[in-house]
């Protein structure tokens, strides 16, 4: 069984910063990818910023140049460093991976998610 937690949500001013992290625990292999997703109110649930299968990363346009995913492979986590953020950043953000257990078998994971507002 795979276990992904969110943390580091919460309030922050436009134009502040944030860092969120997820770990994932349990039976764990390998992470095939692991990434991040952001779903605000009345909009579709997007990719934000993800390491690919292949270990390439991609960014969301919007976000390009100011959020930075990175990753501690030992302790498998992974971070979203948010800069400058602004109000369209607010959304729930989810922890996603593919992961696989030492029964060889790959699953999609997600997160609780965790709430960013961006407000003064």
């Amino acid at each position: 069984q795979v276990q992904l937690v969110e943390s580091g949500g919460g309030l922050v001013q436009p134009g502040g910063s944030l860092r969120l992290s997820c770990a994932a625990s349990g039976s764990i292999f390998s992470i095939n990818a692991m990434g991040w997703y952001r779903q605000a109110p009345g909009k579709q649930r997007e990719l934000v910023a993800a390491y690919a299968s292949g270990g390439s990363i991609r960014y969301a346009d919007s976000v390009k140049g100011r959020f930075t995913i990175s990753r501690d492979n030992a302790k498998n986590t992974v971070y979203l460093q948010m800069n400058s953020v602004n109000a369209e950043d607010t959304a729930v953000y989810y922890c996603n991976a593919v992961v696989k257990s030492h029964d060889y078998v790959s699953r999609n994971f997600w997160g609780q998610g965790t709430q960013v507002t961006v407000s003064s």
